[in-house]
């Protein structure tokens, strides 16, 4: 096989936090400072260099720095990062480089240098254009610092922004967040997540939650918002393409659309994943063994089960859901064989539509897609 003709995407993760957000459970830290920062980049040069994939197969063609919050890392160190995953991988031309970004640690310059060393895509995490909701998530910044950034970003040369939005937050009415979302699409960015808050293990929200004194949006106003989101953004010209994420035609996340198609991607960093030719391998979540080189510390080969079930997990959060003749011909048998009765049972309860060559999700389906998916695989 010729060099470059398999593709793949590589996750890096960023682990450092200025502040915990009070509803995140992402391996992240606040509290490490510049020094601890550097000590943990060359551990990551490290890993890149253990997987020097330079002379293989593969031809990397979408890159995602996530975190924590990477764009709280200096310009050099950011830098550092890319020039060795280039030094490392062979770069496809036209490969999608994204950031994750917090409006709270963004400057101009650092917006300058990041287009300079060639990152094309940014992912801001606006989350709400209302101050109070925000200090409720105990996010850094404000809406201003929100519409600021774009505007810093718009002029440093940036066209493919994506903006983050979460609902279902106590204290955000569904008119509020309509409203959000009318002037993040004023903006035209090229792509919109749109996330519904959940209450996870090991937050503050969860704490909370715990004493009683979390008051929870109701499922009701929860799935009004969720609703109305997808039709504005579809008055807007924009493609709801995946359970949570819309786009312009074009601007899909190449990089999130290896996960929920099963291609392969490399993660590396603290706790990152990967799957590879139906290996799945995850990271250490220890910040001493990464540090120490012992990278990896789970390996799962996927049996003709487990690779079944993830194809229907990852497939189904797509809008157009899944190919059928592509399942056939993957698994050698159709769908019906496996999951007859129980796609039947789901069709009959308006949740699963199936046609001659897809099986997706119905409007329906798509509010109760989490326990479709746990019943399914």
């Amino acid at each position: 096989m010729r060099r470059g003709k398999q593709k793949l995407g590589l996750y890096v993760h960023i682990p450092f936090c200025l502040k915990k957000c009070n509803y995140c459970d992402f391996l992240s830290f606040s509290g490490y400072d510049l020094k601890e920062q550097e000590q943990y980049i060359q551990a990551l040069q490290k890993e890149m260099e253990a997987y020097n994939l330079k002379e293989s197969d593969y031809t990397v063609d979408t890159i995602f720095i996530g975190g924590g919050t990477p764009s709280l890392l200096t310009e050099s160190l950011t830098e550092t990062i890319l020039k060795k995953i280039y030094d490392c991988f062979c770069i496809d031309k036209n490969v999608e480089v994204t950031i994750e970004c917090n409006p709270g640690t963004l400057t101009k310059q650092k917006l300058e240098s990041y287009w300079r060393m060639g990152i094309n895509r940014l992912s801001i995490g606006c989350q709400s254009l209302n101050d109070a909701v925000l200090e409720f998530m105990g996010r850094i910044h404000t809406r201003d610092d929100f519409f600021k950034t774009y505007d810093t970003a718009c002029c440093c040369g940036f066209e493919n922004i994506n903006a983050d939005l979460i609902f279902g937050v106590p204290g955000q009415s569904v008119q509020m967040f309509q409203q959000d979302v009318k002037e993040v699409l004023n903006l035209q960015p090229k792509h919109v997540s749109f996330y519904s808050l959940q209450i996870e293990e090991g937050t503050p929200f969860y704490e909370q939650y715990k004493a009683g004194k979390f008051n929870q949006v109701s499922d009701n106003d929860d799935r009004k918002m969720y609703h109305q989101t997808i039709e504005e953004l579809d008055k807007n010209g924009y493609i709801h393409y995946e359970i949570s994420n819309a786009a312009k035609r074009g601007y899909e996340c190449r990089h999130n659309l290896k996960y929920w198609s099963m291609a392969d991607y490399l993660g590396m960093g603290l706790g990152a994943h990967s799957y590879i030719k139906g290996v799945r391998f995850s990271n250490t979540r220890s910040m001493r063994d990464y540090l120490e080189g012992n990278y990896v510390e789970t390996t799962h080969k996927n049996t003709r089960k487990d690779s079944i079930s993830d194809y229907l997990f990852t497939g189904l959060r797509k809008i157009e859901g899944i190919d059928l003749t592509e399942f056939e011909k993957s698994f050698g048998e159709p769908i019906e064989n496996l999951f007859g009765e129980v796609l039947r049972s789901f069709q009959e309860r308006g949740l699963l539509e199936q046609g001659k060559s897809y099986l997706r999700f119905t409007k329906k389906g798509l509010d109760l897609s989490n326990t479709v998916l746990r019943e399914l695989v």
